[in-house]
């Protein structure tokens, strides 16, 4: 008889796993807005719902606690009073969520499907490879680092393996503690958030190479990775890739004046061409407390960047870099409809979409997100 070996992304969400009953199907907004009113305040102490920047208006507004990454990482470690945690986000953040949570905890994802592309480019098999190429390179000095946009087995291989995990927020000093630890970076999976925060380190560019798992050696010899200090797994988001030089270019056309600022996570000649780049958390602060009158176009996750234009109209103008709209489809999965589905749920007695961590794979992850969580 064949025998199924589960992903970790599989093992991770097995409790109650089934997609949404038909009666969700078709509530009106108005509808599902009071019934998750009313679920939440039956349920009281006891939730705590969590919702990343770049979810949509309509389940963020029930969110107990909003953020980026960082931020949320942070709640889930400070907030342990609560029984129930829905993550209103993807499923690397419900992973993160559970890891760094009590024991007593149960984290729920609304929509299992709320995956992200970035986290789906690093495999650990790959990165297990890649290891033991460097071995056989004799290349014995390398800190690995992950963005915690990754499966939680990948972040469980840093932690083990001496590294820690980054977000946008707190990369250039999670550079700084690595290079500190070792004279080579192994950065994933994001090779543009890599490359952009060691550029505005002044690294050189030539110290700098991507990485390709798909290649024997990534690509390169032991030659040629002599003076090489951060490899650059070959992994981006599929979100910030589609802002350009050319968006830039017109978008300073239309509005004269205007001040650019982008993610990370755009590739580096984006951020050349922009005035600042920085998290969703610097970009927030940023155009919050910037001067009366300023314009502002941002490249990032366009739920993010209506929810600021609404936030400063009319002192302040801010428009998005990419006129047809950058949105994050994944993040998008996660509707009211879902959310109001966990939540009846709970209200039963049932754990819908629970994120359950190996527990092999959980303690070297923890080692690796309290890692990052120290690093400021």
């Amino acid at each position: 008889m064949d025998v199924k070996v589960l992903t970790d992304y599989e093992q991770s969400s097995l409790s109650q796993r089934q997609p949404l009953p038909d009666r969700y199907l078709g509530l009106g907004l108005e509808e599902m807005d009071q019934r998750i009113r009313a679920a939440k305040a039956a349920l009281g102490d006891r939730l705590l719902i969590l919702g990343h920047h770049y979810q949509r208006d309509e389940v963020l507004v029930h969110a107990h606690v909003i953020g980026d990454s960082w931020k949320l990482s942070r709640e889930c470690k400070a907030r342990q009073q609560a029984e129930y945690v829905i993550f209103c986000g993807v499923h690397f953040m419900a992973e993160s969520a559970d890891i760094l949570g009590a024991d007593h905890q149960k984290v729920s994802l609304p929509d299992l499907a709320a995956g992200c592309s970035m986290s789906d480019m690093a495999d650990i098999d790959q990165l297990e490879i890649c290891w033991r190429e460097f071995e056989a390179m004799g290349i014995t000095d390398v800190v690995p680092v992950t963005y915690i946009n990754s499966s939680a087995a990948i972040k469980a291989f840093v932690g083990e393996h001496g590294g820690t995990i980054c977000t946008s927020g707190n990369a250039r000093a999670t550079l700084e503690w690595a290079w500190a630890r070792g004279r080579r970076i192994l950065f994933m999976p994001d090779q543009h958030l890599g490359r952009n925060t060691a550029w505005k380190m002044g690294v050189p560019l030539e110290q700098m190479v991507v990485w390709d798992p798909e290649e024997i050696g990534g690509g390169h010899t032991p030659e040629s990775l002599a003076d090489v200090r951060l490899l650059l797994w070959k992994g981006h988001c599929s979100v910030h890739t589609r802002f350009t030089v050319a968006q830039i270019a017109n978008i300073r056309k239309q509005y004269p004046g205007i001040r650019v600022i982008v993610h990370p996570e755009v590739p580096l000649a984006v951020v050349q061409a922009a005035d600042e780049s920085g998290s969703t958390e610097f970009i927030l602060k940023r155009v919050r407390e910037s001067e009366p009158g300023s314009v502002w176009a941002v490249g990032t996750e366009v739920h993010l960047v209506n929810r600021l234009a609404n936030e400063v109209a009319p002192a302040k103008t801010v428009v998005t870099l990419d006129q047809f709209g950058c949105l994050c489809s994944t993040m998008f999965r996660v509707s009211p409809n879902h959310l109001l589905w966990v939540l009846d749920g709970l209200l039963e007695g049932v754990v819908h979409n629970q994120i359950i961590v190996p527990e092999a794979t959980k303690h070297w992850a923890r080692v690796a997100l309290d890692r990052m969580l120290s690093i400021q």
